[in-house]
């Protein structure tokens, strides 16, 4: 992944005193959050895009792209 930074979070005294109790990596638990949300956010961008193309290539009308697709593999 590269180099690393170090954010800091605020959270309240009771809770700290829960995960250390049970003993909980707090870190490793905000590492795989935020993990999670880009891959989320990452998804979310991808489908977007995919709607965006799928507008685009509706468009166009199932008669060339197999004509396209015939030439192609006439000139091989």
């Amino acid at each position: 992944m590269g180099k690393s930074v170090v954010i800091s979070v605020r959270i309240p005294e009771e809770l700290k005193k829960e995960l250390e109790k049970y003993n909980i990596d707090e870190a490793e638990v905000v590492r795989r959050a935020l993990i999670n949300e880009v891959k989320k956010a990452k998804a979310k961008e991808l489908e977007k895009e995919a709607k965006e193309i799928k507008e685009v290539l509706s468009k166009i009308p199932i008669e060339d792209v197999i004509k396209e697709i015939r030439e192609d593999r006439d000139e091989r």
